[in-house]
């Protein structure tokens, strides 16, 4: 395929990142915001060996789940904002398209073998979101000068799939609202008085509290109220963020209650908050010395240990401590970051130094293979959980629960 040949193809699945795959001439070729079953026109942006990238042209047939999009900047065909890759589709058939994503990338990358995986992988919970005004957390960009108040106006970034041809870069999208937004979010972008300094910050909202990058506010979680600061991460979704901790509080009542709960990579000690009162002590361990500073104010006083280590640092650590028959942890939590575990972590973890390890992951394809590490050893894999944290949009964020096969 040549960039800027148009072709027609029927468009087979949405695959990770939301685009519809179609085949042409024997070619996978990529086309955002098409949905299964569609016959479509395409003009072809960008050629790779044995696949192509395309931009969709218009319908020859359209799909019955496919919707009309709420915001107007979604899926503008070179115009089009990033964020949502999915307003096209029904809601109910997201959480359809989602679930099957998690569950083949599980079956591709994990390696398990099929009769170990089988029940998790036919058997995913799902847990779906309130689809519109979800989301608390935003990032947005500077986007020249607004006409009416002369200040420098905001948006958000481009998706790559929108690039020119020519490989340039993302471009920022000015936006007036945002319909997956907070309410408190979606009032300051209709108001037009947003600055963006030093070209991009972050905004958090929920029950009308409003925090600008740098600034900390308390927000309610379940019956707890967690000190956060809006440029840290923290979780985007609260609804999502409840059902999750909940979930966490039902699993830990199964984990070994007399020996310690490990939080590894725990941010603002979100999950330490609910869990580190059932165990005689937490330990926790996070990177970024801003948000374990806000974690020590988060969790409740008592026997924590508070570790700013990497996670290869901690196995370092953990290491030098001497090897031991018997587990160190009744209960371990992990979220890394999206490019999953270290090796190092991943072969101590593997190692089964607890009963009991929930995994939680905004990566299917990191989870997978991270996964199949764990199996290879002491672990067996018995639920995948789906949490659909952002709703319009390709991202999964899963909890894979394992326990120990020789606890």
């Amino acid at each position: 395929m040549i960039p800027g040949e148009i072709i027609s193809a029927e468009v087979e699945k949405i695959v990770p990142g939301g685009a519809g795959m179609a085949r042409y001439e024997g070619q996978a070729v990529f086309i955002p915001h098409t949905v299964p079953g569609e016959r479509v026109r395409a003009r072809v942006r960008r050629s790779h060996k044995g696949w192509a990238e395309a931009g969709l042209l218009d319908l020859a047939e359209a799909s019955p789940r496919r919707v009309k999009p709420r915001c107007p900047l979604a899926g503008r065909e070179g115009r089009g904002c990033g964020g949502c890759s999915l307003q096209h589709l029904d809601y109910r058939f997201q959480l359809e398209v989602k679930t099957g994503i998690l569950r083949e990338t599980f079956g591709r990358l994990s390696g398990i073998p099929a009769a170990l995986r089988l029940e998790a992988l036919e058997n995913i919970s799902v847990f779906p979101s309130p689809p519109w005004e979800y989301r608390n957390r935003v990032q947005l960009h500077a986007a020249g000068k607004n006409p009416v108040s002369g200040k420098a106006g905001v948006g958000f970034m481009s998706s790559s799939g929108d690039r020119a041809g020519d490989g340039a870069e993302h471009r920022v999208i000015p936006a007036a609202d945002c319909p997956v937004a907070d309410p408190g979010i979606r009032s300051l972008l209709a108001s037009g008085e947003l600055e963006a300094p030093a070209g991009r910050f972050t905004l958090y909202s929920r029950g009308g509290m409003v925090l600008r990058e740098g600034e900390r506010g308390r927000v309610r979680i379940r019956d707890r109220e967690l000190l956060m600061e809006a440029g840290l991460f923290f979780q985007s979704n609260a609804v999502m963020l409840e059902a999750l901790a909940g979930d966490l509080v039902s699993i830990a009542g199964r984990a070994d209650s007399s020996l310690p709960l490990a939080d590894l990579y725990c941010g603002v000690g979100t999950f330490a908050a609910f869990l580190s009162g059932r165990f005689p002590r937490t330990d926790l361990l996070e990177e970024n010395r801003a948000a374990l500073a806000l974690a020590r104010q988060n969790v409740d006083p008592g026997d924590r240990n508070f570790f700013a280590l990497t996670d290869n640092e901690w196995v370092k650590m953990k290491e030098a401590e001497g090897p031991s028959g018997a587990p160190a942890y009744g209960f371990i939590v992990a979220d890394p970051p999206r490019q999953g575990l270290s090796p190092p972590m991943r072969r101590w973890l593997a190692r089964g130094p607890a009963p009991l390890l929930a995994y939680v992951s905004c990566d299917p394809a990191t989870l997978a293979r991270d996964s199949g590490e764990l199996v290879k050893g002491a672990w067996e894999l018995e639920k995948l959980i789906y949490y659909d944290f952002y709703p319009q949009t390709a991202h999964i964020e899963g909890l894979a629960l394992f326990r120990n096969k020789h606890a």
